[in-house]
């Protein structure tokens, strides 16, 4: 009885270790290697988009500052308005003769 317990425990546990050794031997298979690789590669790429859609959007917000704080946001020629506290430029009089 006891012989038996033993031969049964050694074939599972051989059963197991052959089955791990297939899969680990499967995952080192040219075509598995490169199913590994173009899927990382995949996921690297995307990441990348996603950087760089992120980097195009806080460039776009700072821009939009940059233009609103130097006065560049309104239409050609319009004169921005003054800060508090800056003195006013003197306006321009036309003298009619």
């Amino acid at each position: 009885m006891r012989r038996l317990f033993w031969l049964a425990l050694g074939v599972t546990v051989g059963v197991m270790v052959m089955r791990k050794l297939s899969r680990a031997a499967e995952r080192m298979t040219p075509a598995s290697l490169g199913h590994s690789m173009s899927s990382g590669l995949s996921d690297l790429a995307q990441a990348l988009r996603d950087f760089s859609a992120d980097v195009r959007e806080a460039m776009h917000e700072q821009e939009v500052a940059l233009r609103a704080n130097a006065g560049l946001d309104g239409t050609l020629g319009a004169v921005p308005e003054p800060r508090q506290g800056e003195p006013q430029p003197p306006q321009a009089q036309i003298e009619t003769a």
